[in-house]
């Protein structure tokens, strides 16, 4: 009986020390896979300035809808208190919110340091007066400096720049092709890509360039998210 017991013993613990050894290597492949993977996710942001618009603002959320994917909107409270269902609606279907201006007015905004808080209050709180969600990202009109950047981030929130255009800014009467070709040009190579795009009433070719824009940048690997 120990003569046919020794043997048996010994393949099992031969087999059991097959399947550790192959149950390590295959656990240190899945590791290295998954960290090969997230180095080289490309990510992009779309971020939306000076809105929201009735038309323009709607069709774009209608294209991020049916994308599925979620966008980043810099508020113009002005523009926003006869626009208060479009408003409601990019909070409602998940898209991120941040503060722009009140006013968008250069020299109302930057008299002061204190006309310049007063003014990232003033489109907080109608933000969180028709949303309920407190913004914490902020985008300067125009510019800012870096003092002005450390009173911003005292109070709390994050400055977000972009290092990608579609040119609806830059580019006078830019038509929808162009706006694509100058958002592939400017985002080349980014990672992430931080893409300025614009959706008040005057950039309607904004919204018929988006579709191909997004099919650019899946086709490039990339990932959307908001911020």
């Amino acid at each position: 009986m120990q003569k046919r017991f020794l043997p048996a013993a010994l393949v099992l613990a031969v087999l059991l020390a097959m399947f550790i050894a192959c149950g390590l290597q295959f656990s240190s492949a899945r590791a290295a896979f998954s960290l090969a993977s997230a180095e080289e996710e490309r990510k992009i942001y779309l971020t939306f300035d000076d809105g929201p618009s009735t038309v323009v603002t709607g069709r774009i959320l209608d294209i991020l809808r049916k994308e599925d994917i979620k966008a980043t909107f810099f508020i113009v409270s002005d523009m926003a208190k006869t626009r208060q269902e479009t408003l409601s609606r990019i909070a409602e279907e998940g898209h991120s919110l941040g503060v722009h201006s009140a006013s968008h007015d250069y020299a109302r905004i930057y008299a002061s340091d204190e006309a310049l808080l007063s003014d990232i209050d003033e489109c907080a709180a109608y933000i969180f007066h028709t949303t309920g969600i407190t913004p914490r990202l902020y985008r300067f009109p125009g510019g800012g400096h870096e003092r002005q950047k450390a009173l911003i981030r005292e109070r709390g929130y994050e400055i977000v720049g972009w290092n990608a255009v579609c040119g609806d800014e830059e580019i006078p009467h830019a038509d929808a092709d162009t706006l694509v070709k100058e958002a592939a040009r400017t985002g080349e190579g980014k990672n992430p890509v931080i893409l300025l795009l614009h959706d008040s009433a005057r950039h309607r070719a904004t919204a018929e360039a988006l579709p191909r824009i997004i099919a650019h940048f899946r086709e490039k690997g990339y990932v959307f998210c908001a911020l």
